[in-house]
């Protein structure tokens, strides 16, 4: 709601000229104002969302960890090749969840709705993921021959990983998506009050 406000208001600011009133300065200052706020906002917006993707990577990673544990394998560096191809698939499921719960905020549905509405509707594709990704590598991870050793880490990591980190993700990406939003409100409101003193 503030975004598009500030959309708004950088549409009046460049309707300027239509006011004789104004000076050119101050026509050009309003804009600047009008511009750097509206930047500032979609940074913010932006940075968080990118913060709560990137934070599945590290859910992952533990996914990947505990999985070697449970497969009585150490890490090794084709382990390591697997855990960055798991980041790509992490990221991609939080990407999905949270493109879903943007365009619904964009409707003009409110924060709770938009976010419940996309774990609700991205649940089915997101698991669907994570279950072909774990049913396709898990021939290789439970193989005994000796072809397939040096592959086996590599398999762990991304099919224990995506596993463990999906269901971070259906809990973990809305919450800190509601986070944001609550946190992104009481700055705004913070600033209006201090702009009004």
């Amino acid at each position: 709601d503030r975004l598009r406000h500030r959309v708004q208001t950088v549409h009046l600011v460049d309707r300027a000229g239509e006011f004789p009133g104004l000076l050119r300065e101050q026509r050009g200052q309003a804009r600047g104002v009008a511009a750097g706020r509206f930047r500032q906002d979609v940074s913010r917006v932006e940075l968080a969302e990118q913060v709560a993707a990137d934070i599945d990577s590290y859910f992952g990673l533990v996914g990947a960890v505990i999985g070697h544990i449970i497969m009585g394998y150490n890490l090794s560096i084709i382990s390591i090749m697997g855990i960055v191809a798991l980041s790509g698939v992490v990221v991609n499921d939080s990407l999905v969840l949270i493109n879903y719960a943007n365009r619904r905020r964009s409707a003009g549905e409110t924060p709770d709705q938009a976010i419940r509405a996309a774990g609700m509707r991205r649940f089915r594709p997101i698991l669907l993921t994570t279950l072909t990704t774990f049913g396709g590598l898990s021939p290789m991870i439970f193989e005994t021959s000796r072809q397939a050793r040096f592959l086996i880490p590599m398999a762990i990591s991304l099919g224990f990983g995506v596993l463990f980190a999906t269901f971070v993700i259906m809990v973990l990406v809305p919450a800190l998506t509601m986070l944001q939003h609550d946190v992104l409100e009481w700055w705004a409101a913070r600033r209006e009050r201090r702009d009004a003193s």
